[in-house]
């Protein structure tokens, strides 16, 4: 049986779409299907997999699967072109949350989960300060810890370019403290309303582009004082807007773009 997709990226961060809300897929998305669908080299080729299906009290649900087949709880740059998709403005429920999503001339706007920032919500293995973590892995050193649907380190750096998250990255991913894994950020704040940003993905590796890396960058810069509440995270893919509220809720907008759209055959990669 012969299933449709759409290829679309948000700054470069790519995903296959599965849009399963009217007719559902042939079989149960599995971790291996996943991972052969989202090999470049012997699939589709993406960061992220994206499964539509109906939700009850919400437009859709949106289930996430990094490239290596693993399923996570968010991915903003997916939920923007999640919002591109449908057209209008919408509540899609994800494994970490109910997220909202507003096109607009350009870009999609996304409300995304409220931060988490007790060590048991990150996770981390034992309970330390996640404002300022006592830990660190050679050049990167006392991070900041936040839960934005999923978890991630933030290392505040005089220069993010210059740091080797391609050996530090997957270092940190496995280390015993983070028993979920975790994303690695490697942020420099330039001045009190921009951030640049290179992202170690867990599940993907290094990556053009992570939403949710952006909003937990960010919120970690706030809450340490060094930048304003509304603020501009570039990435190697480009610019993100990134906005904290009074209301605690994080509000994130940017591009998404469809790619191109096509069919494979399920038996192929089931």
């Amino acid at each position: 049986m012969r299933v449709e997709f759409l290829k679309m990226h948000g700054l470069g961060n790519d995903f296959i779409v599965l849009d399963a809300r009217e007719h559902p897929l042939p079989g149960e998305m599995t971790r291996a299907i996943a991972a052969a669908l989202g090999d470049r080299r012997t699939g589709i080729g993406c960061d992220q997999l994206i499964v539509l299906e109906p939700a009850a009290d919400a437009d859709c649900t949106m289930r996430i699967y990094n490239q290596d087949g693993g399923e996570v709880e968010a991915c903003g740059n997916a939920s923007r072109a999640v919002g591109l998709l449908l057209g209008e403005p919408a509540r899609i429920v994800t494994s970490g949350g109910i997220i909202e999503t507003t096109p607009m001339d350009g870009a999609v706007s996304v409300d995304m989960v409220e931060p988490r920032f007790n060590w048991e919500a990150i996770p981390l293995a034992y309970a330390m300060d996640t404002l300022e973590m006592p830990v660190g892995w050679d050049v990167l050193e006392r991070p900041a810890a936040v839960n934005v649907g999923n978890p991630h380190a933030i290392f505040f750096v005089d220069d993010c370019d210059t740091v080797p998250l391609e050996t530090l990255g997957p270092k940190i991913e496995h280390d015993e403290l983070f028993p979920e894994r975790v994303n690695v950020n490697a942020a420099t704040v330039t001045d009190r309303k921009n951030i640049r940003l290179r992202v170690w993905e867990r599940g993907v590796g290094l990556t053009r582009a992570c939403g949710t890396g952006a909003c937990a960058t960010a919120i970690a810069a706030m809450r340490r004082g060094l930048t304003e509440r509304e603020v501009t995270v570039t990435l190697p893919g480009g610019p993100l807007a990134i906005a904290w509220g009074a209301d605690n809720r994080i509000v994130m907008t940017g591009p998404a773009t469809e790619s191109y759209r096509g069919s494979f055959e399920w038996s192929d990669f089931a």
